[in-house]
């Protein structure tokens, strides 16, 4: 058993699905701890990685006789590398439904398309994100906010496997330019890696896909598909405009964060959390924090984001909106440590720019002093997690 192991928040959720499913399906950027969690879950099944090419050879070339190896079943990694298996494992689990498949793999794109497609009511699909604050809570108490968000969130870190200014780089070269010249195949890797790099820049922004296009003398068309595939290798997120059925004008441009801070950092040009301390986008960098860990709170549920920031046509914002089924749960997002009464300002209005009723409205800064008691609550950001529970 390896000692680093952090146990993650989904893992239950998966053990309770494969109860009911035959096949289990785990997506996620890439070195977010999706093999080593599913290899501690389900360890009495045989292991197989379709990135071997001996492997991934045989599958292909006798796709029965590969899967039939083992009455319980196996496990496949990568298998958007194969997925002309997934129509055979369909026929396989209807045949004999104790059979049990977990199926893993890192691209959004077509590995969601074909799963859904072969294995539709056969298999859980689930998104396993980089660690949350939750999971390595005790790792990090040491920490300054600074390093928190300079190191990120990718298990190795926190695994004592790596470190923050060695695997981000290599996080690019490797894995990032590498899905992206397969899936696009893109010749000039000089503007798509400025494109990355302004993208950072406009993190917690509007995004503006003509604006970008001049940027990096690309053409829009050419913007939006490098966006939609850093949204399917799970580099970035797009998180979308609140709207609701009033006749208020709400803006419809979605606003643009990273998948992690420390790969964030790294593409920003921040080598230390020193540095990190006093760069302008240090703000940006905590909202994208916060942002990112109500999005892994609702994945390690199972479940969809129900997140949304709030922008009207007179500028009014809030930070982050969280749609329950009681109403909507709102967040400004300060990285601050000294409370500031203008911080309540858009929170206290709210009620009346959206028709939805808004049943909890809080403030997450740095600062140490917290208050659940008053209307609007204020709340360290250690404990944001906690106030998500019912989310």
């Amino acid at each position: 058993m390896d000692n680093h192991f952090i146990k993650r928040k989904l893992a239950d959720v998966i053990l309770d699905a494969s109860k009911y499913f035959s096949v289990i399906t785990i997506t996620g950027p890439r070195q977010s701890g999706k093999t080593t969690l599913i290899r501690h879950l389900f360890d009495q099944l045989p292991y197989y990685s379709l990135e071997s090419f001996d492997i991934r050879s045989f599958a292909l070339n006798d796709p029965v006789g590969f899967l039939s190896q083992h009455a319980q079943g196996m496990i496949l990694d990568e298998v958007h590398n194969a997925p002309v298996l997934l129509s055979y494992i369909q026929q396989l689990v209807d045949n004999n439904p104790e059979k049990r498949f977990i199926l893993s793999g890192s691209s959004q794109f077509s590995m969601l398309k074909n799963v859904t497609q072969s294995l539709a009511g056969r298999t859980a699909v689930f998104e396993l994100m980089p660690l949350s604050y939750a999971e390595i809570r005790q790792n990090a108490t040491s920490k300054s906010l600074d390093d928190i968000l300079f190191d990120g969130f990718y298990p190795a870190i926190y695994a004592e496997k790596n470190k923050a200014e060695y695997l981000y780089p290599a996080y690019i070269k490797t894995y990032l330019e590498k899905d992206v010249r397969d899936i696009l195949q893109i010749k000039d890797m000089l503007q798509f890696q400025t494109f990355l790099r302004l993208c950072a820049g406009r993190i917690g922004s509007l995004f503006n896909a003509s604006e970008l296009s001049n940027e990096v003398g690309v053409s829009t068309n050419t913007i939006i598909a490098w966006l939609s595939v850093l949204q399917a290798s799970y580099i970035i997120h797009i998180l979308p405009p609140f709207f609701d059925n009033s006749r208020k004008r709400l803006t419809k441009t979605p606003k643009i964060y990273f998948t992690d801070t420390g790969l964030a950092c790294n593409l920003l040009g921040i080598e230390s959390a020193a540095q990190l301390a006093r760069d302008k986008m240090r703000g940006f960098l905590f909202e994208n924090f916060i942002v990112s860990e109500a999005l892994k709170h609702r994945f390690n549920q199972g479940k969809a984001s129900n997140a949304y920031f709030y922008r009207d046509s007179h500028q009014n914002e809030v930070d982050l909106l969280l749609k329950t089924t009681e109403g909507v749960s709102a967040f400004e997002i300060k990285s601050a440590m000294t409370y500031n009464p203008q911080f309540e300002k858009a929170l206290k209005q709210l009620s009346n720019w959206i028709t939805e009723p808004v049943v909890e409205k809080t403030i997450v800064y740095s600062g140490e002093y917290e208050n659940s008691t008053s209307e609007i609550r204020l709340i360290h950001y250690s404990n944001f997690s906690n106030g998500m529970i019912a989310k």
